[in-house]
């Protein structure tokens, strides 16, 4: 029986940030149209909930305010399509869909570009801990298959179910003795030491999904240490300027190559790295004074007025080898390891690293970690790779051990001033070949859950980056991924989040024995955990 009537409506959910808004609203528009196409061809209309605001160049909602007031006159059980060709802010828009009773889809479409695909898996991700049901779909034009036949059925029955034979639960497999021995150890000291996340303001750009509700975090031995942006901002400033100056020296040593100009409003400056190398030193002591096994830095909002982008920064905690900084007893601070950082202060990302240092350096294996943006993935146009590749992709920085020739195949180039107003400098490169395993840490039902699985890390001819990358956002870190056993629908099907944790493994059995470690570890910290494709 069709449940969905005549009309459906639309709902455009975007950034906060004005000048976002305006560059991707020809994208959104874009969207609209095919998808409005997409929906008249099945006998329906669909309708904008909110209209195109001519004053500021876009339609898309671009607060909370805003949200909540395109839902307080509409029919509670209509059906409402959230479509995304963009970022978005997903607690412009999350408040208004808690509260809705109509059947909810979400929509992006199959680019790159913006990113829709990443705003619309944060909203999924934030739909899911807020127990809210939802369905959910992707197009590169919808007109493909796959698309037509997920929307009839979810005009039909109001629900498209996704394909999840790839995810079993970790009893179904055997942990060997000796890697349920290490992952035991690490958390009986978890549980006795407990562990202190540095959070500098929580909730980044409206990521619901990244902030680990405290009982839930308290039970797997995880307490956060809440400290302010402008905490940092201030112990940045009091940063000497030889300090900085002798950061950015050894990353010149080190053969970083800085994209250096002269405008500040468009191009990187020495005077923007100086102030993200005082951020590092000053994020490093502030680690020190409050105790924290690892911080997480939001940036957007509201640092991003005060300091250039804090990307260089947590790309160098995040490596083993790194600048020195001298803490209060006149020693470098965790001299010979990272301090793990979660981008864009994902908590849950935060809970993973902290997870994967520990297994990691027990194991023997590198502890260099990093959240990526699942950003988007294609076929391999030169013909190298047969299977399908992703794109995996973060906001300026990812730790340099990740890439080809490490601090060497590093390059810094001016964040875009789109989102970085004052701009500072990207860590980018291209991640070497390897074993990886990837995993994400996610609320649902009021418990914590788990999904891992491994990958590998492949190389593509530079001609083939350099597309990617063109279809990205060329000044970020490139990881080009193919997933063991997870097909791209099944991925962005099940996956709960904008991001993917991810760590190296010297071989694919070790990334086999790392992987089932860290589930292990998991497991005995009260985690439920899914086990998805491959792994052995």
């Amino acid at each position: 029986m069709t449940v969905i009537g005549t009309d459906v409506l639309l709902f455009a959910n975007g950034d906060l940030r004005l000048s976002a808004n305006q560059n991707c609203w020809p994208a959104q528009a874009a969207l609209e149209q095919g998808l409005a196409e997409a929906f008249a061809a099945e006998g329906r209309q669909l309708v904008r909930a909110h209209p195109f605001k001519p004053e500021v160049g876009h339609g898309f909602l671009a607060s909370q305010r805003e949200g909540l007031d395109a839902f307080k006159d509409i029919d509670p059980d209509q059906p409402i399509v959230v479509a995304e060709a963009v970022w978005q802010y997903s607690h412009h828009i999350l408040p208004g869909l808690m509260s809705h009773r109509g059947p909810i889809l979400t929509v992006a479409n199959w680019s790159g570009e913006w990113p829709g695909l990443v705003g619309m898996l944060n909203l999924n991700g934030s739909l899911t801990k807020a127990g809210r049901s939802y369905s959910t779909l992707w197009s590169v034009d919808f007109t493909d298959d796959f698309f037509k036949s997920g929307l009839r059925q979810w005009l039909e029955t109001g629900i498209v179910p996704h394909d999840e034979s790839h995810v079993r639960p970790l009893s179904s497999e055997t942990v060997p003795a000796d890697i349920e021995e290490v992952a035991q150890t690490i958390a009986e000291d978890i549980i006795k030491r407990k562990v202190i996340m540095g959070v500098f303001d929580e909730g980044c750009m409206g990521m619901y999904n990244a902030i680990l509700p405290d009982d839930l975090a308290a039970k797997a031995g995880f307490f956060k240490e809440r400290l302010s942006q402008s905490t940092l901002y201030h112990a940045t400033l009091e940063v000497a300027d030889e300090e900085a100056d002798a950061v950015l020296a050894w990353l010149k040593k080190k053969g970083v190559d800085f994209h250096f100009g002269t405008d500040e409003a468009s191009e990187l400056t020495e005077a923007q790295v100086l102030l993200q190398c005082k951020m590092y030193i000053a994020a490093a002591r502030l680690s020190e004074e409050f105790g924290c096994d690892t911080i997480g830095i939001q940036y957007q909002q509201g640092l991003k007025d005060l300091l250039p982008a804090s990307d260089l920064a947590e790309g160098m905690l995040n490596n083993v080898d790194r600048p020195a900084v001298i803490g209060k007893a006149g020693t470098p601070i965790r001299d010979g390891d990272a301090i793990p950082h979660f981008n864009e202060v994902d908590e849950c990302a935060g809970m993973d690293a902290v997870l994967t240092n520990r297994v990691n350096s027990a194991l023997g294996e590198p502890v260099e970690t990093t959240l990526h943006d699942l950003r988007w993935g294609d076929e391999d146009l030169s013909g190298t790779v047969e299977d399908f590749v992703w794109v995996f992709e973060i906001s300026g920085a990812a730790p340099p051990a990740h890439y080809v020739g490490g601090w060497a195949g590093a390059s810094s180039m001016r964040q875009p001033p789109m989102y970085f107003g004052l701009g500072g400098g990207s860590l980018r490169g291209v991640s070497k070949p390897g074993e990886i395993v990837w995993s994400r840490i996610f609320i649902a039902d009021n418990a914590l859950h788990m999904d891992i699985g491994r990958g590998h890390v492949v190389a593509l001819p530079e001609a083939e980056t350099e597309r990617r990358l063109r279809a990205t956002t060329y000044e970020w870190p490139i990881m080009h991924v193919v997933t063991h056993g997870v097909s791209r629908d099944q991925m962005m099907g099940r996956h709960k989040a904008n991001h993917i944790q991810v760590a190296y493994a010297n071989s694919a059995d070790d990334a086999l024995k790392a992987l089932l470690a860290k589930a292990a570890l998991a497991d005995k910290l009260g985690l439920i955990v899914h086990l998805c494709g491959e792994i052995s």
